[in-house]
This record gives structure tokens, C-alpha cells and sequence, in this order.
């Protein structure tokens, strides 16, 4: 993985964002991709415990959000990606995120694992995880 690599695959996870259902995340993730949604949640884990979960989580394709991305480190198939996302018109919500992303060969992600962090005196969240699996 490279720089441009990660940064065309934050461009894809955006644009599937922005697309109705879940269709899109087959080419963003790998069948067996872990997605974790904190630092310390259970992950998310198979893209179809994924796509449910997006599904359920976002507002839909027409939520009304700004997404600008920067990567900061790429190191073998891991890279490091510094996230704003502004949600509402206004923004009614703002996140900074650290994403730690990790890519098949096939630019598939099967390591997806997201820091949010919002404003002080905001009321920011995150998805809380499945249930443990004892793993």
C-alpha cells in the first residue's frame, strides 16, 4: 500500500457512503474484514455483519455530512488516516477521527479500526460494539 492507494480508498468509502444500501462495500472490504468502530469496542466482524451495521448506523445516502481526509503514515499494508466529518447543515456535529486501515493486495480492507474523538462540550459517540465472542 501506498499513499494514493489509501487515499483513493478513503475517496470509495466516502462515495459509498453517499450511495443508498450496502452493495458498495463489496469492493471496499474484504469477506472476512474486522470493523471496529473505538479503540476498545468488539469488532464488527465479516462484511455482512459490517454492511448491517452501516446500514443501521447512517442516516442514509442523502445524510447530509463534509468529509475531509488526510494520510498520515502508510507502513506495508497499514496506513494511518486523519479524518474530519462535519455532520448537518450547519454542522450540527463535528468528528476528528484517526483511522487505522489495513489493505489486502487486492486494496480490500481487512483491518478497519476508527478513533473518534468530537468538540469539547459536544455530545459525540461512537457504534458500541457486538457483543464479545470471547476472543
Amino acid at each position: 500500500m501506498d499513499r494514493v492507494t489509501l487515499g483513493m480508498w478513503v475517496e470509495d468509502y466516502e462515495r459509498a457512503w453517499r450511495t443508498k444500501g450496502t452493495d458498495a462495500l463489496d469492493a471496499l472490504f474484504a469477506a472476512d474484514a474486522t470493523y471496529r468502530t473505538a479503540p476498545f469496542e468488539e469488532p464488527f466482524r465479516g462484511l455482512a455483519a459490517i454492511s448491517a451495521m452501516w446500514e443501521e448506523e447512517r442516516s442514509g445516502p442523502d445524510e447530509a455530512f463534509a468529509l475531509e481526509s488526510e494520510v498520515v503514515a502508510v507502513a506495508g499494508d497499514t496506513g494511518v488516516v486523519r479524518v474530519e466529518v462535519r455532520y448537518g447543515e450547519p454542522a450540527s456535529q463535528t468528528y476528528r477521527n484517526l483511522w487505522v486501515v489495513r489493505l489486502n493486495d487486492e486494496g480490500c480492507c481487512t483491518s478497519f479500526e476508527e478513533w473518534p474523538f468530537w468538540p469539547p462540550g459536544t455530545r459525540g459517540g461512537f457504534v458500541e460494539g457486538p457483543p464479545s465472542s470471547g476472543r
